[in-house]
Formats: C-alpha cells, sequence, structure tokens
C-alpha cells in the first residue's frame, strides 16, 4: 500500500463528561481539509457531512416514499459492511445573524434597481436577522477494530483508517442519493468545531460567521464546548441557552404518511435539534435478540394461561410483529436498531418551558411518544444534539 502523510492533530475538543477525550485529526494529503473525530477510548472515527435535499413536504407522495425506500437500501448497505459503528443523521434550526444572506445580496443582488432594489434591501435589512435556518449533517463513525483487517492492509494506524472511512464515505455519499440527498461537502477541524460550539453557545453564531472567510461558521477546536455547563433534573444550562432533551420513546403504531415529522420538525418560533442515531446489528445478535422476545412473550401467554387470566392482544400484535422481522432477518436485510433524540434550546427557562409546551404538543400530532431524559441531560445532549454519532447514555 502507498504509505500516507501522519494526519495533523488538530487538538481536543475539550467537551463535558465522557467525551472529554474526542480530538480531532486531518489527513495529511486532505485536499479539501474534511477532518474526523477520534475516539481514542472507544475506537471509532467519525466524519461529519452537511448534507442539502430537495424540500421534502413539497414533494409528491410517490417521490417521498422513494426516497424514504431509497434511504432503507441505503442503511441496509451501511449496515453490510460490518465496520459501521454509528450512523446519525442531525437535523437542526438555528439562529442567523443575516450575515449570509447579506452577503449574497452584496455580491449577487442589484441595489441600484429602481423601486425593486430599494425593496430587496430593506426586506434583507429586516428579515435576514429574524430568520431560522434548517441545518442537516450525516455523521458516519467507523468502528476501528472492526475494520482492523482494512485499515492493516491500508498502512495501519490512523493513515489507514483514514483511507478506509475515505472508501467507506464515498461509497455512502453515492448511496444516500437514492433518498434524495445531496451531500455538499465533508466538514473540516474548524467546521465540526463551530457545529459543536453553536450547539452550546447559538449566540455566538453571528460572531463565528462573520470572522470566516467561506460565510460558514468556524472556530478553533480548542474552544468548541462550553464555558459554562449547569445540570439541572430537567434541563440544561449552557453559555447562552437553557436545553431540554428528549427520547423519542414510541414511534407512530398506526399506518402514517412518510413526512408524518414534518409538524414537529416545522414548530413555529421553536429552536430544536432532532438526531435519529442507527445502529447496525450482527444477524447473529439480531436472531438472539428475536428469539429473546419470542420466548419472553410465549412465557408471558403461558402464565396468563395459568392463572385464567385473557390473552392480551398486545402480545398479539407484538409476536406478530417480531415474527415479521424474523423472516426479514432470514431474507437477508440488515437489521438496524433506531434512537431518536430531539432538543428544544432557548435563550431563558421561561422561553424554553413556552417551546417545549410547543414541541409535546406537536408531538401528539406527529403520533410520537416523547419523554423527558431527566436527571441524564448533559449525557442526553450531547448525543442528540452534537453530531459525533455516540451511543452510549
Amino acid at each position: 500500500p502507498v504509505t500516507r502523510p501522519r494526519p495533523r492533530q488538530d487538538g481536543i475538543l475539550h467537551l463535558p463528561g465522557t467525551a472529554a477525550s474526542l480530538r480531532v485529526v486531518t489527513p495529511g494529503d486532505s485536499a479539501n481539509g474534511a477532518a474526523a473525530v477520534h475516539d481514542p477510548h472507544h475506537e471509532t472515527l467519525t466524519a461529519v457531512a452537511r448534507v442539502s435535499s430537495r424540500a421534502f413536504a413539497l414533494l409528491d407522495p410517490a417521490t417521498q416514499n422513494h426516497n424514504v425506500a431509497g434511504w432503507g437500501r441505503a442503511l441496509a448497505g451501511i449496515a453490510r459492511t460490518g465496520h459501521i459503528a454509528t450512523v446519525q443523521v442531525l437535523e437542526r434550526t438555528v439562529p442567523d445573524s443575516g450575515d449570509t444572506l447579506a452577503r449574497h445580496w452584496a455580491q449577487q443582488g442589484r441595489p441600484e434597481t429602481p423601486v425593486a432594489g430599494q425593496v430587496y434591501s430593506e426586506l434583507v435589512a429586516s428579515a435576514g436577522p429574524a430568520a431560522a435556518p434548517h441545518e442537516a449533517y450525516l455523521a458516519i463513525s467507523l468502528d476501528l477494530k472492526a475494520a482492523k483487517r482494512l485499515i492493516s492492509q491500508a498502512g495501519g494506524g490512523l493513515p489507514g483508517a483514514f483511507t478506509v472511512m475515505e472508501q467507506t464515505t464515498s461509497s455512502i455519499a453515492q448511496a444516500v442519493r437514492s433518498a434524495g440527498l445531496m451531500v455538499t461537502g465533508w466538514l473540516t477541524a474548524r467546521e465540526i468545531a463551530a457545529v459543536i460550539r453553536t450547539a452550546y453557545d447559538p449566540g455566538a453564531l453571528s460572531a463565528l460567521q462573520q470572522w470566516s472567510a467561506s460565510g460558514r461558521a468556524e472556530a478553533d477546536p480548542a474552544a468548541a464546548g462550553p464555558v459554562v455547563q449547569v445540570e439541572e433534573y430537567d434541563r440544561l444550562a449552557t453559555d447562552s441557552a437553557r436545553h431540554a432533551t428528549y427520547w423519542v420513546e414510541d414511534w407512530p403504531r398506526t399506518e402514517t404518511s412518510a413526512g408524518f415529522l414534518h409538524g414537529l420538525m416545522f414548530t413555529a418560533g421553536v429552536r430544536r435539534t432532532l438526531s435519529l442515531i442507527y445502529v447496525p446489528q450482527g444477524l447473529e445478535s439480531a436472531m438472539r435478540d428475536v428469539q429473546r422476545k419470542k420466548a419472553a412473550i410465549i412465557a408471558d401467554a403461558n402464565e396468563r394461561a395459568r392463572r385464567g387470566q385473557v390473552d392480551s392482544e398486545a402480545d398479539s400484535i407484538e409476536y406478530a410483529d417480531v415474527k415479521v422481522r424474523e423472516r426479514q432477518l432470514i431474507a437477508g436485510h440488515a437489521d438496524v436498531a433506531l434512537t431518536g433524540l430531539l432538543t428544544v434550546s432557548a435563550e431563558t427557562d421561561a422561553l424554553l418551558d413556552a417551546a417545549c409546551a410547543q414541541i409535546e404538543t406537536a408531538a401528539v400530532t406527529a403520533q410520537v411518544d416523547l419523554r423527558r431524559l431527566n436527571f441524564q441531560q448533559p449525557d442526553a445532549f450531547t448525543l442528540g444534539a452534537l453530531p459525533l454519532a455516540r451511543t452510549a447514555l
């Protein structure tokens, strides 16, 4: 194999709690500066991509279903590789200074145009700071232990790991196109740090954008973590915001449309982050899980029969679902565990309480059950609000 230069150590991210050891590294021969987050304890290497798509709500139902099926195929392909530890999709709303919009108008607009130029200039000046842009990220975590053979063949160590990571991310970028997603760029070390920094300190976004030559927020990795973090039982206070993280305990139990989360993701005036965390399961462990669940359901039914109690319809439905899952595994489908986390953020406790009430109401309409992760807020925030593809709560 071709010997690659040693990766550049961009620094530790200085995050609180179990993420304290995470560091950002950049390949020594990276052409675009794309970096990854290295976890030396869990032995993972995580790359983060910025993704975009057409407005899902404006697509016709057939195209929506096609995109959902394409995402399912992409996940199945990722799971079958055997060396992907976690996939995280993170979508968030962020406060906007209007600086990016103003730059675009200054470069591409024609303010000297009679009437229209003045109207557009006034609109940009007033509407820019009031906007709430949506950002979407895809984080891919490579299991360095599972990929040990491939890494050794690529030269070993972190240089070999980056070779495997680049091959993996390239194939994933191709696969997600069938789901209507476009990877617009893999984040650099300073961009990864900025995404983390603005999760803890949303008020810093304006300054980070204004000081960046590209217009995209950038930060020093050493300054990614919070200056202040205060934990309360049902919320977390960081530099310039208050946060509350929920776990999606139950997904819709009845048949619903592909865009069932739309109301939750576009709740007016609420700043939130939604994370979907996918953990591929090995075939053997998935089959063992199926057998355990079947045995538990049958044992419960036998115990009720022994006591003379009536059958539980809920158990019958659950057993039918387990059988469907077993047939899919036997047919060769990949098994992926899904965790949904939703973080709501606001400037003050009163605004946070109001935003949480709106989100809880929207969740009822979306047919999802949310559980506030009391006494687990710091770890839940790290998992749900940061694109680090971590799983341990």
